[in-house]
């Protein structure tokens, strides 16, 4: 057991067996129903304390996985809330824990009294993330099932939602520890070579082992080739509209979201800085950013919301150039469309309505008044983010995940060098490295672990979770 995973076995054994943790799980507003859960060594007597159960069984006395109907009571004996309440006993519980769920009505102050009245009867408010700390810390999920579990509470898009849910039945999680283990074993083999002498071993075994870490490393690649897909999954596809002023770039932002975002006039220049909101399109999210109107202005003002349209351009995954086909295609737009990346941009040819002068231009032809056209902008859209790809059918790594496979995969190619010439020289700095990229690849999914890196992926968890 390394530093790391003594120091978070001790953290975990000290929440264990000395503090119970209590907050609410739902969140807050009002609602039908609202959750107070508890879990540690005393959740089950401070359950049987503050709850009054209507067939007069404590919670306590309840076997696992049971619900009693009853009442919640303040210290004097005064009903705060009634409703229900669920006990799970440890290890087959979400921490691993004792676990209660009292469940009533869910109102701001009702719920705040109950949980007020859990703390007085000896449970400790949870910090975030604290529920699903304790589950990784009890061996009921590991980091990477912790994080498809925050991925899937913020997933914005059907599709985010499912890499998140796959993420948390462990389909990542196998994935990694396939790769730990070929990595241990290739580790373990070189190590067995270095209590012979040289020339006893056979021709074929530093080739054998040579074999088994470049079959590691196609499995590493793949991984790491599913990046991409998870940041625009989690983060959303960059989409960048720009065009000349009274294009139609905020007709157009108004007409995907559904609703009045962006002011639109006749008059030029209108916007002069970015609006970017968020937009789903056929399960992929999507950042909309309108932008200021591109042209030559001695405005400083707009001068500077122009800059940044310009720069939003630069870094977007998507640019969508709006062009007001009413009107002879200016030299501007004509500069501009030369210079655009054809494998990211998206052409719209607006005003048609007003009858379409600009022929010389592929793209797609619409009246973002009437939303004529509107269906087959979509229909271009998603042919160019390629959804197909950006929806993988799989869980995808995270930028951590992507920092430490990058690490694990230098230290093993400086491994993998080493087997190349003086093998047998050379085992015991191969072994070296090999060792360092094991332990990158066991930071990812917990196998060892310290608390700051506890502390960097639970502090982002809500409450009650």
């Amino acid at each position: 057991m390394s530093l790391g995973e003594i120091s978070g076995w001790a953290y975990g054994l000290n929440m264990l067996i000395d503090e119970t943790i209590a907050a609410i799980a739902t969140p807050a507003g009002e609602g039908g129903v609202g959750i107070i859960r508890i879990s540690g060594e005393m959740a089950l007597e401070i359950g049987s304390t503050v709850f009054q159960s209507a067939d007069g069984v404590r919670l306590l006395d309840r076997g696992a996985n049971a619900f009693a109907y009853g009442s919640i009571r303040d210290k004097e004996g005064v009903q705060i809330d009634v409703g229900l309440a669920l006990v799970m006993r440890a290890p087959k519980s979400f921490t691993g824990e004792d676990t209660v769920e009292l469940q009533g009505h869910g109102g701001t102050v009702v719920l705040r009294r109950v949980l007020r009245r859990v703390l007085e009867a000896g449970a400790r408010m949870a910090e975030p993330g604290e529920f699903s700390r304790r589950a990784f810390l009890n061996g009921r999920m590991d980091l990477t099932q912790a994080e498809g579990l925050f991925d899937l509470i913020r997933a914005r898009s059907d599709r985010a939602a499912q890499a998140g849910l796959e993420q948390l039945e462990g389909v990542l999680s196998r994935s990694f520890n396939g790769l730990y283990d070929a990595f241990l074993e290739v580790t373990a083999n070189l190590e067995t070579t270095l209590d012979f002498v040289e020339d006893e071993l056979p021709d074929d075994v530093f080739s054998g082992i040579a074999q088994k870490l470049d079959h590691s490393f196609m499995e590493l690649d793949r991984l790491l080739e599913t990046w991409n897909e998870g940041r625009l999954l989690r983060e959303g596809v960059r989409v960048a509209i720009l065009g000349r002023p009274n294009a139609g770039k905020s007709t157009l932002l108004n007409a995907l979201l559904g609703y009045e975002r962006a002011i639109v006039s006749e008059i030029e220049g209108t916007t002069r800085d970015t609006i970017e909101e968020q937009w789903v399109l056929n399960g992929i999210p999507l950042r909309l950013t309108d932008t200021a109107g591109l042209r030559v202005t001695d405005c400083r003002v707009e001068a500077e919301g122009i800059r940044r349209a310009e720069a939003h351009g630069e870094v977007a995954e998507l640019i969508i150039y709006v062009l007001d086909a009413s009107k002879r295609l200016a030299s501007e737009d004509q500069r501009r469309l030369e210079e655009l990346p054809a494998d990211r941009s998206v052409v719209v040819l607006n005003k048609i309505d007003l009858g379409q002068k600009v022929d010389e231009i592929e793209g797609i032809a619409v009246s973002l008044l009437s939303a004529h056209g509107l269906v087959d902008l979509k229909a271009a859209l998603i042919e160019k983010l390629d959804a197909g790809e950006q929806s993988p059918a799989h869980a995808v790594i995270s930028e951590r995940h992507r920092a430490l496979l990058i690490k694990a995969r230098y230290e093993a190619k400086q491994a993998r060098a080493y087997l190349i010439e003086n093998i047998e020289q050379q085992s015991a700095l191969a072994c070296d490295h090999l060792r360092s990229a094991l332990e990158h690849l066991g930071y990812v999914t917990g196998r060892t672990y310290h608390d700051e890196l506890l502390d960097n992926i639970f502090s982002r968890f809500c409450i009650g979770k």
